[in-house]
């Protein structure tokens, strides 16, 4: 498509963003007239070469190729054409004879499949051909006869190729292609049709639409409204296409304007019928609480049918440059609500005003729970309260009731509440089915736990089971509600609130069975039964919240229990204020008694010497109904850059982002004291952030460890300082933290940022810290309930304990799996465990699983002296000497056992230091009494000595080992560059051996040991290897085979000689450990007599030493 075409299709189509100001909207104006011009002058050309073309000659068709082949390629490649073929076509076309084939180029090219991007390649085409053949444009127009006459009767099929071949019609009859005469009367047909056969469903709105907007400056003269009104604005003339008279322009123009007419008629038929079915829809909704799903789907139908037919009429609108006027308003779809503002009417008929900062309600949601309540008289509109029931309003004095009280209180005896006797409904017919109902929604109606539920219950009860009986019966559910549930007593209140409009005789009935039994439960006077007078305060302030218990009435009950203020009366007490109290306190006409009756109550716990628990509780209530006038506490503003920190690491930080997080970490002021401690805390808060992105947080810190060297150190003491302060306060509100923090550690060991010696430093503290290994002897930092420790040994082992699996951190975790087993046979064997208190079974399976992943084939203990058997005689093995000096310590009394087992350090046995002696150890201290020969110290006092640290190295020790370590890196490359020598004894083929028996004279030779040695000389010609034989002295063959036994003997020394070296080594490792574990004072020589692993031997094994040494042939 070249640059003009492009400008053409640009100008097709309107501006869709309206200019800012009056320069932008010049500017599109411009554009848009220099684009138009642009299209006309392109077709007034391409028109009149069409129309005034001079066809080449008949011999200029017999030079062009006239094959059968090509000329069926080239229309097989016009069926499938598009906009990126037509340089390789028109150069097909351009060395091809298509006088025969003109009709199958024609139909060809109409019964393709073309995109409105297609259509200006198509039309050069078209051109090329009209111009070359005489036959194309009768032929292509027999083909648009076909595809294009159809009767208003007939149902497209696939409107989207009649849209695009309409535009390619027109196209067609603009650029001369088609004359006037000729092609006008099947386009004016087509629209003809096309608008006559949908003025009812409008369903060909996109078709009509495409050709308005590319073709309808053309052949209607139309001209975008924002664009024509620019042109008003600034006295521009657009250019017009001539190629069309006027008048059949008008014509055009109102065929189109009496679609749009038609189109704005239906816009506002479907406006008026989707208005009519929202309405139905509300009022259905209003009446039975829910729609259908046929009633849903059919809203939704109409709702796409007029957003449909409102697009394209505003389409249409823009294109023709008329106005849609009443149908384009959108359609009155809201619901008015009548609200009362000021003033809250809540289930009765009292009103009362909030005074200014006395807000009763903790939180909008709160507040919406208990003003907030459906009107069941929209379900039952013919519906009217009888004037029988008792008004809800009627004022009740404190007077009032002290004379009831004084009267109730002449009788000797108080009954429990009863639930009125069932009245049979007059003239009503017994109805099974209507009982099950019943039954079924009064068992289903302590399932009602949140609001949406509870207020279906209603509605439901309201429209369906709405009898006398059934009234009476619902009225003894709600008052027998189980004296365990509380938490239904809210939704009980809400359920009593929303019948009250329409069903007062329920709460009516509620309310004194509630007033008789408080009663009934003041004069008993017993100390029993605490949990359903609980459950009748808390149910009388829920009702008092609704508005359904008289606040007087309420406060009465208050000032009952006050009267007589000991035991059962003051849980009473403080459940009924906190329930609502502050109800009471916050409104205007009960907040100076509500404070009265608090000041009485604060004065009562002043005098009375009561439990610490009953002053906890009043406390509680004072507090909680009058809180102390405090100024809010301003909230400290965090810096934004720990606010930045905070963020990257717990929320962004994953396993996709490393990287990144990674470069904004490095760019951190780490010079900043504040920045720098703020980053180390949130890189060592691993329990802050989500168990999937931990990993990623201990590889972000590896990767930053690398740049700045005080990260590593600092995350880790951190981590275990977190640790030692967990578990010296074992609450188990840290347990969870405690659980990812030792993960965390487990992944920070995974990236090498801490050593084995701290994860079993860790490990022993676990099972040492705080432990008496006494059953007697209780610890307050490990009580025998408290197995948590098991869950974070266990946790830390399968995080990191893969890795030890070689070497000495695989003898160490051997170690410590001993003295775990021993660790969780003591916690298992305590007396604490019964059968009643089972030992948590979850706890042994993660022990199991543990131990079972680490090592497969270990044999687990069965009980705790086993346990402690292989201790002993693990120390026998290791530290025959520990005994002695146990024995000499063993008058430092029995503080030392209370204390348990100090946190063990191990040795690492991997590093050496030629400072130290081979018999100390330079990482461990000394805490042991290890004899004074002086006698100066006094045996009581411990002695603990330092270790001591490595001297620094000269410099002439680090450079000569940075030259050795250089000379073996130089040797070793030397040696991987060295070529390795041909192998001199290759088998003998077994085509060349010799397969004929040998004659008398060479046995009798080969007898005398004379005979010669026959070898095979491989030699190669051209690609082929070949074999000659010849014969050798025996002499030759002896020597060789003297020297191939000579080289494997000196294999076999260096081999023995490189394994007494490994072993040489393996025992030195065993004296240190040996050695270092004993405190320094073993000898380090004790490790030999242990049993030394049979190792594998590496490389590739040798045949000759399975097999046996080869023959010469």
């Amino acid at each position: 498509m070249t640059s003009t075409e492009k400008d053409a299709e640009k100008s097709e189509q309107p501006a869709e963003n309206p200019p800012e100001n009056a320069e932008d909207e010049k500017a599109v104006l411009d554009e848009y007239i220099y684009n138009l011009e642009s299209r006309v002058k392109q077709k007034s050309e391409l028109r009149n070469q069409n129309l005034n073309c001079v066809r080449p000659p008949d011999n200029y068709f017999s030079k062009l190729d006239s094959g059968l082949k090509k000329n069926t390629t080239f229309v097989k490649k016009l069926k499938s054409f598009s906009a990126t073929q037509i340089d390789t076509l028109l150069k097909d076309f351009n060395a091809l004879n298509l006088t025969k084939y003109i009709s199958e180029v024609a139909a060809a090219i109409a019964e393709a499949k073309l995109k409105m991007s297609d259509i200006a390649a198509a039309i050069n085409l078209c051109s090329a051909l009209h111009r070359t053949y005489a036959d194309f444009s009768s032929n292509f127009f027999e083909n648009w006869q076909k595809i294009l006459t159809f009767k208003a009767t007939d149902k497209i099929t696939n409107s989207s190729k009649l849209r695009v071949d309409i535009r390619f019609y027109a196209e067609l009859v603009a650029v001369g292609i088609f004359t006037n005469k000729t092609g006008l009367p099947l386009l004016g047909n087509v629209l003809t049709v096309l608008i006559n056969m949908d003025k009812e469903e409008h369903n060909n709105i996109p078709i009509l639409l495409s050709f308005c907007k590319h073709c309808g400056e053309d052949y209607a003269g139309l001209v975008p409204k924002k664009i024509r009104d620019a042109a008003e604005k600034y006295n521009v003339t657009i250019p017009r296409n001539t190629f069309l008279p006027a008048e059949k322009q008008t014509a055009v123009r109102t065929l189109l304007k009496d679609y749009f007419l038609s189109l704005t008629k239906h816009l506002l038929a479907e406006r008026a019928q989707l208005q009519a079915l929202h309405a139905a829809n509300q009022r259905t909704l209003h009446t039975r609480g829910e729609l259908s799903q046929e009633r849903k789907d059919q809203l939704e139908q109409h709702q796409a049918t007029y957003d449909k037919l409102l697009t394209g009429a505003q389409s249409f609108a823009e294109v023709l440059g008329e106005e849609l006027g009443e149908a384009g308003e959108p359609p009155t779809l809201t619901l008015t609500v009548t609200e009362t503002q000021g003033t809250v009417t809540i289930g009765g008929n009292e009103e009362f005003t909030m005074q200014a900062g006395t807000d009763p309600w903790q939180d909008e949601d709160t507040r919406t729970f208990y003003t907030s309540l459906p009107d069941l008289k929209v379900f039952m509109p013919n519906y009217q309260m009888k004037e029988t029931v008792k008004s809800k309003t009627e004022t009740v004095t404190e007077e009032m009731l002290d004379e009831d009280l004084k009267e109730d209180e002449l009788s000797d005896s108080e009954a429990p509440p009863t639930v009125p006797d069932m009245e049979q409904e007059e003239a009503q017919p017994s109805n099974v089915s209507n009982k099950y109902a019943l039954d079924a929604f009064l068992n289903e109606l302590p399932n009602c736990i949140n609001r949406e539920l509870i207020d279906n219950a209603a509605v439901d009860f309201v429209l369906n089971l709405n009898t006398k009986n059934n009234r009476k019966k619902l009225t003894r559910v709600l008052f027998s509600v189980a004296r365990t549930r509380l938490d239904l007593l809210p939704f009980y209140s809400r359920f009593a609130a929303i019948l009250y409009p329409v069903l007062p005789d329920v709460c009516a009935d509620l309310c004194q069975m509630l007033k008789q039994d408080f009663k009934y439960h003041v004069r008993k006077k017993d100390q029993i039964n605490i949990e359903s007078k609980i459950k009748v305060v808390r149910f009388i302030g829920e009702l008092v919240k609704f508005s359904l218990y008289s606040k007087m009435e309420a406060l009465y009950c208050l000032k009952v229990l006050l009267h007589d203020f000991k035991h059962h009366h003051i849980e009473m007490a403080c459940n009924l204020l906190e329930t609502c109290g502050r109800y009471l306190y916050c409104n205007p006409d009960t907040h100076q008694r509500t404070m009265i009756y608090l000041q009485q109550m604060m004065r009562k716990k002043t005098v009375s010497a009561l439990d610490s628990r009953y002053v906890t509780q009043i406390e509680n209530a004072f507090y909680y109904v009058c809180p102390p006038e405090a100024p809010a506490q301003p909230k400290e503003e965090e810096p934004p850059m720990h606010q930045f920190i905070r963020k990257v690491l717990h929320e962004d930080l994953q396993k996709s982002n490393e990287e990144k997080i990674l470069r904004l970490m490095r760019k951190l002021n780490w010079d900043d004291p504040d920045t720098a401690a703020i980053a180390i805390q949130h890189l060592a808060g691993g329990w802050r952030v989500r168990a999937s992105a931990r990993r990623a947080l201990a590889r972000l810190t590896a990767e930053l460890a690398a740049w700045q060297e005080t990260v590593a150190p600092a995350v880790v003491d951190t981590i275990l300082e977190e640790i030692r302060v967990t578990m010296e306060d074992p609450h188990p509100r840290y347990n969870q933290r405690r659980i990812a923090t030792v993960r965390y550690l487990g992944e920070l060991y995974n990236y090498k940022l801490l050593d084995s010696r701290d994860v079993f430093t860790v490990l022993y503290s676990f099972i040492t810290f705080g432990v008496t290994n006494d059953h007697s002897n209780v610890s307050p930092l490990d009580p025998p309930d408290n197995v948590f420790r098991i869950r974070l040994v266990c946790a830390l082992l399968e995080t990191c304990g893969a890795y030890f699996n070689s070497g000495s951190s695989k003898k160490r975790l051997d170690y410590f799996l001993t003295f775990f087993q021993n660790y969780y046979w003591f916690k298992y064997s305590d007396p604490h465990w019964t059968d009643d208190n089972m030992f948590p079974i979850y706890v042994k399976y993660i022990y199991q699983e543990c131990l079972t992943t680490l090592r497969p084939k270990l044999t687990m203990f069965n009980s705790w002296q086993e346990c402690k058997d292989a201790i002993e005689e693990l120390r026998q093995t290791l530290y025959p000497d520990l005994g002695e000096e146990d024995n000499d310590n063993e008058d430092m009394g029995d503080d030392s056992v209370n204390e348990g087992l100090d946190t063990i350090i191990e040795t690492d046995d991997e590093t050496d230091n030629p400072q130290l002696p081979e018999e100390s150890s330079d990482e461990e201290p000394i805490t042991e009494n290890t004899g004074n020969d002086d006698g100066d110290v006094p045996q009581n006092d411990d002695i603990t000595i330092e270790p001591r640290r490595p001297a620094p190295k000269p410099v002439e020790d680090v450079e000569f080992e940075s030259a050795f370590e250089k000379m073996v890196m130089e040797n070793i490359a030397e040696r991987q560059r060295e070529t390795r020598p041909q192998q001199r004894d290759i088998a003998v083929p077994m085509t060349c051996r010799q397969t004929t028996k040998k004659t008398y004279e060479q046995l009798l030779l080969l007898q005398q040991g004379k005979e010669d040695v026959e070898f095979v000389l491989m030699v190669r010609k051209g690609t082929k290897p070949q074999y000659k034989s010849f014969n050798a002295p025996p002499e030759l063959a002896s020597n060789l085979q003297q020297q191939a036994l000579a080289d494997k003997q000196e294999m076999e020394r260096m081999k023995l000689l490189t394994l007494n070296i490994s072993e040489r080594q393996e025992e030195e490792e065993y004296s240190a450990e040996s050695g270092g574990g004993s405190g320094g004072s073993g000898n380090p020589n004790r490790g030999q007599h242990v049993r030394q692993k049979y190792q594998h031997p590496k490389g590739a094994p040798d045949a000759d030493l399975i097999f046996g040494p080869k023959k010469f042939k």
